[in-house]
């Protein structure tokens, strides 16, 4: 599927704790515009964020978390956990898309795959909302829409620590666990280049799959109250990330 946009508005806001990427994210779909908008960040410290609907306890060794100086946080998108360390994460948020979720999908992933292609890989689109290069997951996705908003936002690996990431997320059984570190290397692939390589890219990439023209912005004084204010009622509260 083909969509055009006249521009679209770019944020890099560099990195920041778990509770206020996520809190941005939501204070941005918030107040929404018929301008899409593109933001690029990073996880300071490493964080582990956990789907809308999974249970914290369930999911994440918060003891060993707060030991290792590493932030939880749920997400307001669904799917799994995922450890947050050396990665780009980018957000894109848009009121015009595909009704199809796949399709939806498809679209946004295209662009990052253009992306990554230009950094010298042959990547591919993996439904339901995975991008692969030679079979091997790279970027995870996932979304939310709300207020007549598709906010998509996704990993991309540029470098990979398997074992930390797994001292962090629990698993079945103990007994797996050796079992499951294997499968996940041999699963997962890195781009082994910087983020600002990767952030070059990405722009470019979306640039080209929506035939816009980018306009690098910074956020607003509104935009960053509503954050600070999300992240105090809402991101850093027990309530919300231990709900279910």
């Amino acid at each position: 599927m083909s969509l055009k946009f006249d521009k679209i508005r770019v944020l890099e806001t560099g990195y920041n704790q778990a509770s206020w990427n996520m809190a941005l994210d939501e204070a941005l779909l918030n107040k929404m515009d018929d301008t899409p908008v593109l933001r690029l960040y990073g996880w300071r410290p490493p964080a582990v964020s956990i789907g809308y609907f999974q249970n914290m306890d369930q999911e994440v060794n918060v003891d060993r978390c707060k030991h290792c100086g590493i932030d939880v946080v749920r997400r307001m998108t669904g799917g799994g956990a995922v450890f947050h360390d050396s990665e780009l994460t980018y957000s894109f948020l848009t009121k015009k898309y595909p009704q199809s979720i796949i399709e939806s999908y498809e679209l946004i992933c295209d662009a990052i795959i253009i992306a990554i292609n230009k950094l010298g890989f042959v990547s591919k689109f993996s439904p339901l909302n995975d991008i692969t290069i030679n079979g091997r997951k790279v970027s995870g996705n996932a979304q939310t829409r709300k207020k007549n908003t598709l906010l998509q936002h996704g990993t991309i690996l540029l470098n990979a620590n398997i074992d930390e990431m797994f001292s962090v997320l629990k698993v079945p059984s103990e007994k797996l666990r050796d079992k499951m570190i294997t499968d996940v290397k041999q699963r997962i692939t890195v781009l082994d280049k910087t983020f600002d390589e990767v952030a070059a890219a990405l722009k470019a990439g979306f640039s080209e799959k929506f035939d816009a023209r980018l306009v690098m912005d910074k956020l607003g004084e509104e935009e960053e109250a509503d954050t600070k204010n999300l992240v105090r009622e809402k991101y850093a509260t027990h309530q919300w990330n231990w709900k279910r």
